[in-house]
């Protein structure tokens, strides 16, 4: 895929108006999926903003996103793709590990934000991206082009990029609906009392810091992460491998801060624990297997530790050497 040095000027698509009649076959689905599955060249977030503000009706009312549709109902309305100007592609070196006209999947480094946001214009993920492949300018969320699921800054490994619409909602899918295996590497202080476990534990909001993530078993949702002990570090620190069956925000890092054994270098869940000997948070997405939304090949992606969480290693493992 070539690459495009030119500004993202002029890539918002105009509006489309559309008039649907709704088939018994398709009575019963929610007024967004069905506009989703009906207009594919538009992202659900731009269909979900148009409902809410009113440019969408049902035989001539306007209704909620989740409004169950009924046989014999028109819909009438407007949608148009959001503008995109505000991601200007940059030349970043991408370490990509696999890519097709679909999707790619890449090694993101250490310290990359994902995607613009409040202080972070420039020099994100995303805009390497938008300069690697000018289409994924105009696909799903419009500061999130591409994007399909998202690492902390300090998280390094594999990610998945989409470079289609269709193709996006279809992977966002498959991460929503398990249909995937995301394995991780950590770095522990401590080591957890059993060498492999399965936690369940509700992840939400922090009742008080709300910055932060929780184990809360009142607002918070289905957790579960699976963890083994690959090795130990002189009774002080434990490499585990880590498969994680939900995908909530922190939840590797509250999930093992709750065994007692924080991520090392974990400055939020671990902030009790000495972590000035660590570069950053030592989480690292490892490996990633599901089927290609297209070919339905299984596809299974290793990225490698960087070299921030290797040199750790070495020097702990250079630590028990030493007589």
């Amino acid at each position: 895929m070539e690459s495009d040095e030119e500004a993202d000027e002029g890539l918002s698509s105009p509006a489309s108006g559309f008039r649907i009649t709704v088939e018994p076959g398709t009575a019963g689905i929610r007024l967004d999926q069905f506009l989703a599955q009906a207009i594919p060249s538009v992202s659900r977030a731009s269909i979900a903003a148009a409902i809410r503000e009113g440019r969408v009706l049902v035989d001539g009312e306007c209704r909620k996103n989740s409004y169950r549709l009924r046989a014999g109902e028109t819909i009438r309305g407007v949608v148009e793709k959001p503008n995109i100007l505000h991601v200007e592609p940059e030349k970043i070196d991408l370490t990509i590990l696999y890519e097709d006209d679909f999707l790619l999947l890449l090694s993101k480094p250490p310290g990359l934000v994902v995607h613009p946001g409040s202080g972070n214009l420039r020099g994100t993920l995303v805009n390497a991206l938008v300069h690697h492949c000018r289409e994924i300018a105009g696909v799903g969320d419009r500061l999130r082009p591409g994007i399909v699921h998202r690492l902390d800054k300090d998280t390094s490994g594999i990610m998945l990029v989409a470079k289609q619409e269709n193709i996006h909602r279809n992977l966002v899918d498959c991460f929503k609906n398990r249909r995937l295996t995301k394995e991780y590497l950590a770095l522990l202080h401590g080591i957890p009392r059993e060498r492999r476990g399965r936690l369940v534990a509700p992840v939400g909001r922090h009742p008080v810091n709300r910055q932060k993530m929780a184990i809360n078993h009142i607002t918070g949702k289905h957790a579960v992460t699976n963890w083994e002990v690959l090795r130990e570090f002189g009774g002080r620190y434990s490499l585990v491998r880590l498969v994680i069956e939900t995908g909530r925000t922190h939840q590797i890092r509250v999930h093992m801060a709750s065994l007692g054994c924080p991520v090392a270098g974990d400055m939020v869940y671990g902030a009790h624990r000495d972590n000035s000997v660590f570069p950053r948070q030592m989480l690292h997405a490892s490996r990633l297997m599901f089927a290609h939304p297209v070919t339905g090949e299984l596809l299974d992606h290793s990225a490698e530790l960087w070299p921030d969480f290797r040199e750790v290693l070495e020097a702990l493992e250079g630590r028990e050497e030493t007589p």
